[in-house]
């Protein structure tokens, strides 16, 4: 799987730990610790979805909270993942709420309609076992792509970029991307239809 997004992998498994343990030990370190480390991964997350670095900040901000409040009894795995699903939880409510008020367009909003087109009705609270069956099914697939389909993949429905950046950051025309992300939402489709999860 790819070093990125969902699937990232904290620099150092050690000084995860130690950062756990100082949230476990409700040291006021651990937020400073826990910036220190992953303070600009999880910006760049924001970011990347809000487009706002004030919004980004607060974003951040909120995921250092929520982390404070879940460790303990939570012990995440993988540190890093755990805080960037976190940000990327709360900036995508956030673009939710912006976007409910001005009603504007925007790529992020435009990328997770694409999706929800495949996996509609999983992201409601009821349906917790469904978006852990889900969330293994979506793995199994990204596992299954070459290098080049993930990487396009995770850039678009993980960080929600837009076509224009992707086709920048591969080398790609904008039309090769819009059709290889067509093509993956149609194969994760069958899968998902296959494995009874649609």
């Amino acid at each position: 799987m790819m070093g990125e997004g969902p699937f990232r992998k904290g620099d150092d498994d050690t000084d995860d730990q130690k950062i756990i343990e100082l949230y476990c030990n409700r040291s006021e370190n651990a937020i400073a610790e826990t910036a220190g480390k992953y303070g600009r991964y999880c910006t760049a997350i924001a970011y990347g979805i809000l487009g706002s670095r004030e919004d980004a900040q607060e974003c951040v901000s909120d995921a250092y909270l929520t982390a404070w409040n879940a460790i303990p009894p939570r012990r995440p795995a993988d540190l890093g993942t755990y805080l960037g699903k976190i940000t990327r939880n709360l900036s995508i409510d956030r673009l939710r709420t912006r976007s409910r008020e001005k009603r504007g367009g925007g790529e992020a909003p435009l990328a997770l309609e694409e999706l929800e087109e495949v996996v509609a009705g999983s992201d409601s609270p009821e349906n917790e076992a469904v978006r852990k069956e889900l969330t293994a099914a979506l793995n199994r697939f990204l596992a299954g792509l070459t290098q080049q389909e993930r990487y396009v993949f995770v850039r678009r429905y993980w960080y929600l970029d837009s076509l224009g950046d992707i086709a920048e950051k591969t080398g790609f025309s904008g039309s090769k991307v819009a059709s290889m992300l067509y093509r993956l939402r149609g194969r994760l489709k069958k899968q998902l239809m296959k494995e009874e999860l649609l």
